[in-house]
């Protein structure tokens, strides 16, 4: 059956000016199989057996860049967008595990997409010839499979970051792997060690951002590639909790809280390492119940070690470790002790809190859930309450500054800061209101 691919008239164009100047062209990798899924691509990459020079000498009249010279890659900015243009190419020996030993152009888009890593990822397409498919990727994504091109071990042998790729399209695009495809992931995992951190990073936090069931079915299924990357998880495998709140091992329960929050990045990352502390706090009483004292403090630890190895950015690791700290607190239903957590948190991470400990709730069982289901609707509804009020619960909501206290005779130094955090954890108890005449009263008594 033909395929007809809709193709923005820019890409239109500059295959079409490839294609007069003598030169084959093609649409290729991942915007052709985001099309076949009904998906709209990010990118359009081209290929061509033009060589870097003579697409150069294509787009006199434009700006080309060489932004991957070694790999034969031209971007062509056409309308102030930017085009890739990579050559044909075929690649030597992968002497890392990641990069190869040398690139050859070679005139051939068969050669090409023979040397690519899936075969969702292997098909060209031109709006005259239509979709070039050689290794059946057109029938893997309906089928729904992941496969490599040709030999799984070779591919991965030669680029062991294909192994997070091939996990992170299978979440993202809801594909099972196939036999041949998961027995190599399996058996090349140390691989990854050979990767840079950052790249890991990369791919992790694309994977994590995936529908929360996909996500949790790669972890399950593939602990030989999680415990390479993170052998802090190790003890929470098999890690039991004999409670009555709980159905699941460490592991298992931390799955299910993955499925159960929302797909942004920092709470994804909080509930794979929410209970990661646990195993090492593990306390069993004289009736045979499982404790964990203490907890979230470790998790946080291990968390900030994992996130710092990384080479996370500041920001993510402070949110993903705030959240990991907090994890285990007390549903906050009473209006002060929402205020307080706003105050010390800010509204959107207590927002943020919340999402973890229904998620939490969740991955722990339904009678958990349950059981506190109206505690947490509760307190999402203080939240928004709180917020519509726009309460004063920072040191620049006050209704009073700095200049305010000097001139009712605080001291000038470090007493104005005090005397100002102390106005406002009164205001944020309710025991004055934030306006200028109450909060100058209170100050001629703190100062008396």
């Amino acid at each position: 059956m033909s395929v007809t691919i809709e193709m923005p008239g820019i890409v239109l164009e500059i295959l079409s000016r490839l294609e007069q100047q003598g030169f084959e062209a093609y649409a290729v990798g991942g915007c052709v199989r985001d099309s076949l899924c009904g998906r709209t691509p990010h990118d359009w990459d081209l290929c061509t057996n033009a060589i870097p020079e003579e697409i150069h000498n294509c787009f006199l009249d434009k700006v080309t860049l060489d932004t991957g010279e070694k790999h034969g890659t031209v971007t062509v900015l056409w309308n102030h967008q930017p085009v890739e243009i990579t050559t044909f190419r075929t690649e030597g020996a992968y002497l890392d595990n990641r990069h190869p030993s040398e690139v050859r152009f070679v005139r051939s888009l068969d050669e090409d997409l023979t040397r690519r890593d899936f075969t969702i990822n292997a098909m060209a397409y031109h709006p005259v010839r239509g979709l070039i498919d050689l290794h059946g990727g057109r029938e893997d994504l309906a089928k729904g499979v992941l496969r490599c091109v040709g030999d799984s071990l070779v591919r991965f042998s030669e680029d062991a970051l294909r192994i997070l790729r091939g996990l992170r399209f299978a979440a993202c695009y809801s594909l099972t792997i196939s036999p041949e495809t998961s027995d190599a992931i399996k058996k090349l995992a140390p691989l990854l060690k050979r990767i840079s951190v950052e790249r890991i990073d990369t791919e992790c936090c694309k994977l994590l951002l995936a529908e929360g069931k996909n996500v949790a079915g790669m972890l399950r299924d593939f602990p030989e590639v999680w415990t390479i990357l993170f052998p802090e998880m190790i003890p929470m495998i098999d890690c039991q909790q004999n409670h009555p709140r709980h159905l699941y091992d460490v592991w298992e329960h931390t799955l299910h809280v993955l499925e159960a929050v929302p797909p942004q990045l920092y709470l994804r990352w909080a509930a794979l390492f929410h209970d990661i502390g646990k195993p090492a706090c593990r306390f069993t009483d004289a009736s045979g119940m499982d404790h964990f004292y203490g907890h979230p403090a470790v998790s946080k630890m291990l968390a900030n070690q994992i996130l710092h190895r990384y080479h996370t950015d500041h920001r993510r690791i402070q949110a993903v470790c705030t959240l990991v700290e907090h994890h285990d607190i007390s549903i906050p239903t009473e209006r002060k002790a929402m205020r307080r957590l706003i105050a010390r948190l800010g509204e959107d991470t207590t927002y943020q809190l919340l999402l973890l400990l229904r998620a939490d709730r969740k991955g722990q069982s339904d009678f958990s859930f349950e059981t506190d289901r109206g505690l947490l609707d509760q307190a999402f509804s203080l939240l928004e309450e709180i917020r519509q009020e726009k309460a004063c619960l920072h040191l620049k909501d006050l209704a009073v500054s700095g200049r305010d206290l000097l001139a009712t005779g605080v001291k000038e130094g470090p007493q104005v800061g005090t005397v100002l955090r102390t106005l406002l954890q009164m205001v944020i108890e309710e025991q004055i209101p934030n306006e200028r005449e109450h909060l100058l009263n209170a100050v001629k008594k703190l100062i008396r």
